[in-house]
């Protein structure tokens, strides 16, 4: 039953509530939340955790007048729920409906869009500085989950803001996780305050004392700060320009409330730490926090995955995914080489390396939300003798860019990376889709960028990454290896070295990756309209197999080429490219790629279908263009 959310559509609504009546509030939107989750999938835990802040927060603040900088935005489910779009959750993270993370573009509420961690620090102080300069007084808080305190953005926003002192509140919540464990000395530290008894019952005797004489306050505070020093370890904040108050209760709303009002009364550089628990409420989520931080559908009462019929049979046609298959395959050369260590960036499950760990721990390293440092780390590993496998999503390690040019390429070492997530990601939509990383990379001299179909492939490009001197990047999707290649006849081949698959006369289609199992069927359905294609599976984005596509041009008139990343700057545009170093000029090439744009949630299936890269789509497109083309003279 829910007595009080049903009456809640704005920031204003809520503020009608008795504030002895929040508890009741938060336990309404508990019950909701996990059960809309259930239907559509998303970031349970982070949410939970948050649930009673995202409250609080909003019967303080004036929203969007005050301004609320999310990191991450997974932490705002409620807040989305309270400021008008709890009748859509049921839509999260589906196609046309509200995204998985806070976005602008959806709602005046949400200050930016934030998928990435670490940005929030940055974010107030920027809306701080343009408020006092534009004259205005609202308030501007960041709410920052402790792992984003493991990212180095974090800590530059932190030492610009100290210096500037503006009006403004870091609520730093503290759960003890970001995905999985976090690392680092951060961590540490934070447990130490959390867990310091004697400081804080010292502390809360005394304040409680000083309530009983007012004017006795001022005078204290100086004894009460030194003693902090004494009895808390660093005073981090503190020493770089805050306020810092807490730790405190952040699921005790009520009490949030009255914090969040007195810290905000002051009109200070502020911190305020807050004490939460990741999945609260929610008995699988508690107990097993990685697996509750991110969720498919999944039975209220069990906690178990729920499969649609579509997605039963798909796994059917599906083996290992490919996370796993590049496990399987790094842990191969591990044995074999024993110089071979790998790095995350606090994503050991979601990269697969908890399995590399589990065998070789003295070899793995998690650096925490630090891409840039895990690329520069890598760097002066393979310096120190090493052979580093960086396994991070290509969303993340767009972040990274200088650290492989300066840090790595520019200095002649050697770096893998396992670039997962490589292409449409789905439900997480346009933060996290890794269709950018062919650009990304493509331009730095002696990158090879490699792109597997099945687990024979990856075993052979990781046998050859761990012998070449530079960077070798290799991309694979967020899905499984599909058991149409277990028909494929599988030869040992060399960097840039392609496979022809299909022969045919008409046209020929250059396929990269994931695309290959979509060339294949589309060369199915074009035989069945009497049009035969040549298929090659290109294997790598650079370097090209120049005899591969010569040999293409030989015997078609028109080239086809596939990837699932954006059009600008990917394998199309290195076809081009190549066909422009051969001085070719009149070859017909058609590049089917994504576009650019970003590209919302929605199912990969979908957005192939939309974008003209499913089998059907495909096919259509070469038998229109085989009927208008004319004859093309090659040079």
């Amino acid at each position: 039953m829910t007595q009080w959310i049903d009456k809640i559509n704005s920031p204003a609504d809520l503020k009608k509530i008795p504030l002895e009546k929040l508890p009741e509030v938060a336990r309404e939107y508990r019950e909701y939340l996990i059960e809309c989750v259930a239907k559509t999938g998303g970031h349970l835990g982070a949410s939970l955790g948050a649930l009673e802040l995202n409250i609080a927060l909003h019967y303080v603040l004036d929203s969007p007048q005050d301004k609320i900088c999310w990191d991450v935005g997974h932490q705002a489910y409620v807040h989305k729920m309270i400021t008008g779009r709890r009748d859509r959750m049921t839509t999260l993270r589906q196609m046309n409906g509200i995204s998985g993370f806070p976005s602008p573009f959806e709602n005046p509420h949400d200050q930016f869009i934030v998928g990435h961690a670490g940005t929030a620090i940055s974010q107030a102080v920027g809306l701080a500085a343009s408020r006092d300069l534009k004259g205005r007084r609202e308030h501007v808080v960041a709410v920052v989950g402790d792992g984003s305190m493991t990212a180095g953005l974090s800590y530059e926003a932190l030492n610009n803001a100290g210096h500037l002192k503006k009006d403004m509140l870091i609520i730093l919540n503290d759960n003890e996780m970001s995905i999985s464990k976090n690392v680092g000395a951060i961590s540490k530290y934070l447990n130490k305050v959390i867990t310091n008894p004697l400081y804080n019952r010292i502390r809360v005797e005394v304040e409680k004392q000083l309530e009983k004489f007012p004017r006795l306050r001022r005078f204290a505070t100086a004894s009460l700060e030194s003693m902090k020093h004494l009895l808390v370890p660093g005073i981090l904040f503190e020493e770089l320009g805050f306020r810092y108050f807490g730790p405190v209760d952040g699921h005790d709303v009520v009490a949030l409330v009255h914090t969040l009002r007195s810290v905000l009364s002051l009109h200070e550089c502020s911190l305020l730490h807050i004490i939460t628990q990741k999945g609260k409420g929610c008995g699988f989520a508690e107990k097993d926090i990685e697996r509750g931080h991110g969720v498919t559908p999944f039975n209220v009462k069990t906690g178990e995955k729920i499969k649609s019929p579509k997605e039963i049979e798909r796994a059917k046609l599906e083996g290992n995914s490919y996370t796993k298959v590049f496990v399987n395959s790094l842990i191969k050369v591990a044995r074999k080489y024993p110089d071979v260590v790998a790095i995350t960036a606090a994503m050991p499950t979601g990269t697969g390396l908890s399995d590399f760990q589990k065998e070789f721990p003295d070899r793995f390293f998690d650096v925490g939300i630090a891409e840039q440092h895990a690329v520069t780390f890598a760097g002066a590993l393979s310096k120190g003798g090493l052979k580093p496998v960086c396994a991070i999503y290509s969303t993340f390690l767009q972040r990274s860019q200088d650290n492989l040019i300066h840090d790595v390429a520019l200095q002649r070492q050697q770096v893998i990376l396992g670039l997962d997530r490589a292409g449409l990601v789905g439900a997480d939509g346009a933060t996290h889709n890794g269709v950018f990383d062919i650009s990304y990379l493509g331009h730095i001299p002696d990158v090879v960028i490699a792109a597997p179909i099945d687990e024979g492939e990856m075993d052979q490009m990781m046998e050859l990454a761990v012998n070449y001197p530079h960077i070798f990047a290799i991309r694979y999707p967020r899905g499984n290896v599909p058991k149409l290649f277990e028909d494929l006849p599988h030869h040992p081949f060399k960097i840039g070295e392609a496979q022809l698959l299909r022969e045919g006369q008409d046209a020929a289609i250059l396929a990269l990756g994931t695309m290959v199992e979509n060339a294949l069927k589309a060369h199915d359905l074009l035989k069945q309209e009497g049009v035969d294609v040549r298929v090659v599976n290109m294997r790598f984005a650079k370097p090209l197999d120049g005899h591969a596509i010569m040999e293409s041009l030989g015997r078609n008139h028109l080239l086809f080429t596939l990837e699932e990343h954006v059009l600008t700057g990917g394998f199309g545009s290195k076809v081009l490219e190549f066909l422009e170093r051969s001085d070719l000029h009149d070859v017909t090439v058609k590049r089917l790629a994504l576009p650019d744009e970003f590209i919302e949630q929605g199912s990969r299936e979908v957005q192939f279908e939309r974008f003209g890269l499913s089998p059907e789509r495909i096919a259509q497109h070469i038998l229109e263009t085989l009927r208008t083309a004319r004859p093309i003279v090659k040079s």
